[in-house]
């Protein structure tokens, strides 16, 4: 999509542009689905200003003007260290006045592992569906919830638009720190560098795995060694947690697969989510460590949903991870490497670098 202009006299004309263009993409272009998304990338877009400016002004709050340095130099590092695309994203700042830019509905069938998909040109098919209003997402959810499906909501503090858009970077990205905000803007670049339709497995994971490894070597630049430190040890405790949900995921593929009674399935079901809220609740203590998020997932109720999300994000990674050290850490080379099995079938290039079930296309909704 081009750019658009924001000036005032043509903001207008800018939202019903940009209205326009997703409608010609989008079947069911009256859809309140189609207009909610175009209305809420608008408010972003019109909310950018340069950090540049941002910086000059005497009148920046201090702290914001220590966090917008921050990313001015992560994102120099992002493009000119790890080959990331040196573009307009991430040189704005946007005030969106809330805690998450949209919501994220993710779900998957009473019986099942694998999420169901949404597809929409450019994106491709996603495992997910996204609002930039909470109540619009929970409206959604409760209705796959009444069909009988397993839904979960999450808010979500940035996105990518593959560089349609010169992303801006979100009021809602701060409160996470500087480190956290730096990933980020790692992972959403990656996004825009190299981006497979209807893959959300292969993009979060190859996204997540240079989110982690530009961390590192941000730090190493910036000689934060107890930092560094902190970053491994919150690696380590991640990934005993992941392990945790793919041990339970596999537990439930053969659960699901089997011609149990649906009532009998649906109690052993359950069995498997307390336990597994159990053992989260048990790692917490082993790792000393608290995580408030798992602990919100265990009060709403852990389904299938939850583990799916997660999935999604981390099945491929280690895959990736083995594929840059294959390239002795020279990003470029894993660049490529990367591209070239983004050019195989969808099964073939899951078999190199995928630990998971594949998500068959035919589950798309």
């Amino acid at each position: 999509m081009p750019m658009l202009t924001e000036t005032p006299a043509r903001r207008g004309g800018a939202c019903r542009l940009l209205l326009a263009l997703v409608c010609a993409l989008l079947p069911g272009c009256g859809s309140l689905y189609v207009m909610q998304a175009a209305n809420g990338e608008m408010q972003v877009l019109r909310a950018r200003v340069p950090i540049d400016r941002l910086l000059a002004d005497p009148a920046t709050p201090a702290d914001l003007r220590a966090r917008l340095e921050q990313v001015r130099a992560a994102r120099a590092f992002a493009s000119g260290t790890l080959g990331l695309p040196d573009n307009r994203s991430y040189r704005t700042y946007a005030d969106i006045r809330r805690q998450y830019v949209v919501w994220n509905v993710v779900a998957t069938p009473e019986f099942s592992v694998l999420p169901l998909h949404w597809c929409f040109p450019v994106a491709g098919c996603v495992a997910y569906r996204g609002y930039f209003h909470e109540d619009k997402a929970r409206a959604f959810a409760n209705e796959l919830a009444v069909r009988g499906d397993d839904v979960a909501i999450d808010g979500v503090p940035a996105y990518s638009t593959l560089g349609r858009f010169a992303d801006p970077v979100l009021s809602s990205m701060l409160p996470y720190g500087d480190d956290e905000l730096a990933a980020t803007i790692f992972h959403e670049l990656a996004h825009q560098l190299i981006y497979v339709q209807d893959d959300s497995a292969f993009n979060e994971a190859f996204a997540t795995t240079v989110e982690e490894v530009g961390l590192e070597r941000w730090l190493t630049q910036q000689g934060q060694a107890a930092r560094i430190e902190a970053f491994r040890a919150d690696q380590r405790h991640e990934q005993a947690f992941v392990e945790l949900f793919t041990r339970t995921r596999a537990e439930l593929v053969t659960l699901y697969a089997s011609a149990l009674p649906r009532v009998e399935m649906r109690a052993r079901k359950a069995a498997v989510m307390h336990r597994l809220g159990s053992e989260i609740q048990a790692l917490e203590r082993r790792e000393h460590a608290e995580y408030p998020l798992y602990d919100e997932w265990i009060a709403q109720g852990l389904n299938n949903a939850r583990l799916a999300a997660v999935a999604t994000y981390f099945d491929c990674v280690p895959g990736f991870q083995h594929l840059l050290l294959q390239q002795q850490g020279d990003l470029g080379k894993f660049y490529a490497a990367v591209r070239e099995l983004a050019r195989l079938p969808r099964a073939q290039r899951h078999a190199r670098v995928c630990s998971g079930p594949l998500a068959p296309e035919d589950e798309d909704s």
